[in-house]
């Protein structure tokens, strides 16, 4: 594959989609230009077995046409994102995934669903404007609750931005990888992040220390 080429998709380990709002998605991404990594949890258990609503015929089309890529359940998701063929990162917004796009310098489209994902969207799509949102304005109490539907055009619409060839996208690809070097620098040896770990450590070294002395005289 093509660098920036594959569009990576993964809403989160706890979001239940309805069936409707999986047809839209696999609508959506049948119809990009674009090739596809998807990984799908689970959409409900009935009398203990895991049941799929992914639309009739749609795996193995994509498969037999080599377009998209379908994983069940857990995927490697850092080892996928740092590949160099992945373009675009179609999130939930989760605090976790969040970081890993950044650190693999992947432009996102934004999903959010419940708790702080929505704050989350907002930085990445308002203040450091690598990403593009498919308009999710429903807050929901937990991922498993009735959700609203997306339309498969808006989200076609979004990943065509971020995935296009256009000033727009090329500008938020060029902030995603500044963004990516940056946390890679904070990380590694005399970074921020690496700085402050040693200084944590080192104050806990110091108040154990302290408080043997203390038991010490004691």
């Amino acid at each position: 594959m093509k660098p920036n080429s594959v569009l990576y998709i993964c809403l989160g380990s706890l979001t239940r989609f309805s069936k409707p709002q999986i047809t839209e998605i696999s609508r959506a991404l049948e119809e990009s230009s674009h090739p596809f990594i998807w990984v799908l949890e689970f959409d409900q258990v009935d009398e203990g077995k895991e049941q799929w609503w992914l639309p009739e015929g749609f795996e193995n089309r994509v498969k037999q046409s080599g377009k998209g890529l379908i994983i069940r359940g857990w995927a490697p998701q850092m080892a996928i994102l740092e590949h160099a063929s992945i373009g675009g990162f179609v999130t939930h917004c989760g605090w976790n995934s969040i970081m890993e796009g950044v650190c693999a310098g992947v432009p996102m489209v934004t999903w959010p669903i419940f708790a702080e994902q929505f704050y989350n969207e907002k930085l990445v799509t308002q203040v450091m404007k690598f990403g593009v949102s498919v308009g999710n304005e429903v807050w929901s109490v937990w991922a498993t609750e009735e959700l609203p539907l997306i339309r498969g055009e808006r989200l076609r619409s979004a990943v065509e931005v971020v995935m296009g060839g256009g000033v727009e996208a090329a500008e938020m690809r060029r902030k995603a990888v500044e963004l990516g070097k940056e946390a890679k620098r904070a990380v590694g040896e005399g970074g921020t992040s690496s700085d402050e770990l040693k200084g944590l450590l080192e104050e806990i070294r110091g108040c154990k220390s302290k408080r043997r002395g203390v038991e010490h005289v004691a």
